[in-house]
């Protein structure tokens, strides 16, 4: 059973981000959103522990778009991608 996993705050103001990837099962994604695409910046710690998800990390496109901020390791979708993304898992747990 896979769970698309949706964090829209920054991994700088707490730990949900952490929390999350301590959770992550190995058919899990991690889709970004708001602002948790800056955990997308370069030179941050929290984008190298990001780098190991592989194909299973997404962004959304237009948060990327709005904040200046490359996908890095991450996957870019868009809203369409998105829904998609929420059709191919099983459950969808956003982070509130």
């Amino acid at each position: 059973m896979s769970t698309l996993h949706v964090i829209s705050h920054s991994p700088f103001g707490d730990d949900r981000l952490a929390s999350c990837l301590r959770l992550l099962g190995p058919h899990d994604g991690l889709l970004l959103c708001g602002d948790a695409v800056y955990a997308l910046n370069p030179g941050t710690a929290t984008v190298a522990g990001l780098g190991t998800l592989g194909s299973r990390l997404y962004a959304l496109e237009e948060d990327l778009q709005a904040r200046a901020i490359a996908n890095g390791p991450a996957t870019a979708v868009d809203y369409p991608g998105f829904v998609a993304l929420s059709l191919n898992h099983d459950k969808v747990n956003s982070w509130l």
